[in-house]
C-alpha cells in the first residue's frame, strides 16, 4: 500500500470520520474472510488426520476447491471498483456503507400495549403555568417470556337414572387411558426428549420447578405407550419411504444404560432418508451394529441404497456377489 499523502485528505472532520468508519468495516470484513479460510484449512487438516475410512475422497476435496474459487470472483470484482473510486471525483461520502439496523420483532406474536403517562402534577409547565398537551408518542418493543404452565383437567361425567336404566356421559378418549398425562403433556415430553435433547431425568427436575412430581420412570412408561400409539404413523411413513428410488442410510452410536452391565453400552440408531419425491426420514434402533438391523428394516425394498462401505450392506444387498 503506498504511503498516504496528508495534503490530499479532506479537511472536513465529518468526512474524515466517515472514511475511518468505512475503513474499520473493511478491516472487519477481511478479518471474517481470514477466519473462514482458517476454518476451511482446519477441516482439511482434520480430514487428513482421520482414519482411512473417514478421510475425504477426491470428489469431496473438489467441494472445498469450489468453495475456495467461489470467493475469488467477488474479491476480483472488488478491485476494479476500488480503482474506479481512486479516479472518481465524487466526495468520499459515497464510500460510506449503511449499517444494518435491528431486525423488527416477530409480527405473529400477540402484542400487549402498555401506555406510560406522566403524573397529573407533571402535566403543567413550571415556566408559563399552562397545561401540557399531548403531541406524540415514542414506541419501543421488547420480548417477554411467559413460562409454560401445567394445569389439572377434571373430567366430570354426569350420570342420569330412572326406574329402569342408568346413563352416564362419556368423556373424550385419551391417548393413554387411565393415565394422568393428557395429549399436550405427552407431546411436550416427546418433543423435549427427541427434538430438544432433554433426557427424562432433566425433565423430571423441570417439572419439579413447576411444583409437580413426575418421575422419570412414569415418563418412561408414557414413552413406551406413546410409541405403540404412533406405530401406524411410523408404518405409513415407512411405506412412503419404500417408494423412493434411492434411500440413504448410516448408523450413529448412542449410549444406552444396561442394568446387566456396570457401564453404558453402545446402541445404534439408523436413519433412513427418502429421495426428493419422498422427503421422509424414518429412524430405526438396534442394540448392536450387526446386519440383522438394516436387513430386517429394508426387507421388501426394491431400489438403490446409498451408504458407506460398511460390510454388513454387502451381505444382504449382494447375496450372490453380483
Amino acid at each position: 500500500m503506498p504511503p498516504i499523502d496528508l495534503h490530499t485528505l479532506p479537511k472536513d472532520v465529518d468526512v474524515l470520520q466517515k472514511i475511518v468508519v468505512d475503513l474499520c468495516e473493511q478491516l472487519q470484513h477481511e478479518s471474517a474472510e481470514k477466519d473462514k479460510y482458517r476454518s476451511l484449512l482446519r477441516e482439511l487438516l482434520e480430514a487428513q488426520r482421520n482414519r482411512k475410512s473417514e478421510q475425504l475422497s477426491q470428489e469431496q476435496l473438489k467441494l472445498f476447491e469450489e468453495l475456495w474459487k467461489a470467493r475469488q470472483p467477488e474479491e476480483a470484482s472488488e478491485e476494479p471498483a476500488a480503482a474506479e473510486t481512486e479516479g472518481d471525483e465524487k466526495p468520499p461520502e459515497t464510500l460510506v456503507k449503511k449499517r444494518p439496523g435491528r431486525q423488527p420483532l416477530a409480527k405473529n406474536l400477540v402484542r400487549e400495549r402498555i401506555v406510560h403517562d406522566l403524573a397529573e402534577a407533571e402535566k403543567h409547565c413550571d415556566g408559563c403555568g399552562k397545561d401540557l398537551h399531548l403531541i406524540a408518542e415514542e414506541t419501543s418493543e421488547r420480548y417477554e417470556y411467559i413460562p409454560a404452565q401445567l394445569k389439572v383437567i377434571e373430567d366430570v361425567c354426569l350420570k342420569y337414572a330412572c326406574d329402569c336404566t342408568v346413563k352416564t356421559a362419556d368423556k373424550p378418549p385419551q391417548p393413554i387411558e387411565k393415565s394422568t398425562a393428557g395429549a399436550s403433556l405427552l407431546a411436550q415430553v416427546i418433543v423435549s426428549k427427541f427434538a430438544d435433547h432433554q433426557p427424562l431425568h432433566r425433565q423430571e427436575k423441570i417439572f419439579e420447578r413447576h411444583g409437580v412430581e413426575i418421575s422419570r420412570k412414569t415418563m418412561g412408561g408414557w414413552m413406551s405407550s406413546a410409541a405403540d400409539r404412533l406405530n401406524p404413523l411410523y408404518q405409513a411413513g415407512k411405506r412412503v419411504l419404500f417408494e423412493s428410488k434411492v434411500i440413504g442410510t448410516d448408523d450413529t452410536g448412542v449410549k444406552v444404560l444396561d442394568r446387566k452391565l456396570p457401564f453404558a453400552r453402545t446402541g445404534r440408531i439408523w436413519p433412513y432418508v427418502g429421495d426428493d419425491q419422498h422427503p421422509v426420514v424414518i429412524y430405526d434402533y438396534t442394540p448392536t451394529r450387526g446386519r440383522d438391523g438394516p436387513s430386517k428394516f429394508l426387507e421388501g425394498y426394491q431400489g438403490y441404497l446409498q451408504a458407506d462401505a460398511y460390510s454388513v450392506y454387502d451381505a444382504f444387498l449382494n447375496p450372490h456377489g453380483d
